[in-house]
């Protein structure tokens, strides 16, 4: 059950505030006289929203603040400011309130922030449930929009244990890491996950391989030999690049799937076995069957389940995250400072095609992490082929521009202008205006300390966000 807190003891505009936010919000409003008072309320949880009157002791208020995300993380802050602040604005908006309120207002600014406000905290209640994919599956790196379905397809997948699973997706999209999470939630997980590339293996070895064999089935068969179906019992058996497999196999893994049986090579004895079979390919199996390439029968018994992975070009939004994780990830491993990549950079690569996916993303930040000695790396830093998709740039960083321009001043200007328009679309709200621009709070506030902006912040409404 959530609340909202009010802390607001000298505040004229108290009595308001209680009957908006009674009448705005289905929930309980409780007050706090003291910030002792008000400490202990939100470590007991449930409060959804804080209103925080910047008072007589402004600086206590400000160090509530502070505390909030330790106190309650989940907790949406209002802070409620006076006419005539006597704390400057820096040191206001390094309190870390997502949202501010400044006198005089009426009931109708005090419902529009509470509303606002009120959208935050389901906002942020969805952000939180997107952050535990991270912990579902953190083998697969992604926040876009088509990562999340994603992830919502897998979770329900992964609760039937036997229907077969047809992944879909270009090289180097991450395959395996999909059919290892379905295998890895579903109720087969503690059995094995046994993967078996068709591609990567000789046809005349792959049928031993994959059904196992018995003693004396052809030379050199000295003893039994268990397949890889066989170490899969009550498992997951993958089988990767299942469209190289030949027409011969194929008939008799269309067998295993209707009978759930088997006979190694060389026996006539059937061996029944319970596995969960899930393929991968890279190559279009509707086309193949067309050719006679692949069996349409195993095409349509492969095909119960249909699970696409987009291409990482479809999804650059995750290019980001994706540099950020494997950039970390392999200077851990080889004891080297981590880096960054310039803005220049990072649009080059957010505009590569990525052929190779993620894969190839993957072996880039390795190369840099093994070469990169610098804290960032510069497009003059990449590879000729990852520049040729983005604008140019010269080797001193300056864009050529019309004849050419100084390539800071310009990013400078255009920084500024993209910090004003997010402030302004959000009311002044420094949280939102954070999550619109892709920065952290603290990150968004350091820019509008460094770029003197407090004077054109105060024109479009200010840290009020009225």
């Amino acid at each position: 059950m959530t609340h909202s807190l009010v802390f607001a003891p000298q505040n004229p505009l108290r009595g308001d505030l209680l009957n908006s936010l009674r009448h705005e919000l289905a929930t309980a409003v409780l007050e706090a006289e003291s910030c002792d008072q008000a400490r202990q309320l939100l470590q007991q949880g449930g409060c959804a929203l804080f209103f925080c009157q910047l008072g007589a002791e402004p600086r206590t208020s400000l160090q509530l603040l502070r505390q909030l995300d330790q106190l309650s993380p989940t907790t949406v802050s209002i802070l409620l400011l006076p006419e005539q602040p006597a704390l400057p604005l820096h040191e206001i908006l390094q309190s870390g309130a997502h949202f501010y309120l400044s006198a005089p207002c009426d009931s109708t600014a005090i419902g529009q922030i509470i509303q606002r406000a009120h959208q935050h905290f389901r906002a942020q209640r969805v952000a939180e449930c997107r952050a535990a994919d991270a912990v579902d599956f953190p083998e697969i790196i992604g926040q876009s929009a088509c990562m999340q379905r994603l992830f919502d397809l897998i979770r329900r997948l992964a609760d039937d244990r036997d229907s077969t699973l047809l992944i879909q997706g270009e090289s180097g999209t991450g395959k395996e890491l999909v059919a290892r999470a379905v295998h890895g939630h579903s109720p087969r997980r503690h059995g094995n996950f046994v993967p078996l590339n068709c591609a990567a293996i000789p046809e005349e070895l792959l049928e031993s391989e994959l059904f196992g064999y018995e003693k004396g089935a052809f030379t050199g068969a000295f003893n039994n030999k268990r397949g890889r179906l066989q170490h899969a019992d009550g498992g997951t058996l993958f089988l990767d690049e299942i469209g190289d497999m030949k027409p011969a196999l194929q008939a008799k893994l269309l067998r295993v799937i209707q009978e759930k049986s088997f006979e190694p090579v060389g026996s006539v004895r059937s061996v029944n076995v319970d596995v969960r079979i899930v393929a991968a390919t890279h190559r279009n199996l509707e086309e193949a069957v067309s050719r006679g390439a692949f069996r349409e029968d195993l095409y349509y018994r492969l095909n119960v389940v249909p699970l696409q992975i987009p291409p990482l070009r479809q999804r650059s939004d995750d290019v980001p995250l994706l540099l950020e994780t494997f950039t970390r990830r392999f200077c851990h491993s080889k004891n080297r400072p981590i880096f960054g990549y310039s803005p220049a950079a990072l649009e080059h690569l957010k505009n590569y095609p990525w052929p190779g996916n993620v894969r190839e993303l993957e072996n880039l930040v390795q190369r840099l992490a093994i070469l990169h000695g610098d804290s960032e790396v510069t497009p003059a830093d990449l590879p000729e082929k990852y520049l040729d998709a983005s604008p140019s740039y010269s080797d001193n960083g300056s864009a050529v521009v019309n004849g050419g321009t100084d390539f800071n001043s310009r990013v400078s200007e255009f920084e500024d202008r993209l910090i004003l328009q997010a402030l302004i679309k959000t009311g002044g709200n420094k949280k939102e205006a954070a999550e619109l621009l892709n920065l952290k709070r603290t990150t968004l506030l350091e820019k509008i300390k460094k770029k003197q902006l407090d004077k054109a912040l105060g024109r479009i409404g200010g840290p009020a966000g009225s």
